[in-house]
């Protein structure tokens, strides 16, 4: 594994959520998964794309971008669970891993806004 924490998490999550996908698959469930499975992945390869921005602002872009993707990976995981599609269990662990990461990203933006912007008073 690289040095890189949110990089490293983000691609583990994907990883587990295709295998959660293809399980849904198995079961007939093709649309929230499908939706899951796109925004989980889109996360890493945002974050991925990321580590060779042509700019901060490029580089700020791309995590925000990834924070949004785990946002919306959070509302198909609540969404899988709340239809008793996926156990209370599964949710759990995917909700946390993504929470984790998204807890990751809202810094990373934060604190590569501060550094082109200075501090950032985001209450007003």
């Amino acid at each position: 594994m690289s040095k890189n924490i949110v990089l490293d998490k983000s691609f583990n999550y994907a990883l587990n959520i295709v295998k959660l996908y293809l399980k849904l698959k198995n079961e007939k469930e093709y649309i929230l998964s499908n939706q899951l499975v796109r925004s989980a992945t889109s996360i890493g390869a945002n974050i991925t794309e990321a580590q060779y921005a042509q700019s901060k602002k490029d580089f700020i872009n791309k995590m925000s971008i990834a924070l949004k993707e785990s946002n919306e990976s959070e509302y198909w995981l609540k969404l899988l669970s709340k239809a008793e599609i996926i156990s209370d269990k599964e949710y759990k662990i995917y909700y946390d891993t993504c929470s984790e990461i998204k807890a990751l990203l809202i810094n990373i933006v934060k604190n590569s806004k501060e550094s082109i912007y200075g501090n950032i008073n985001y209450n007003s």
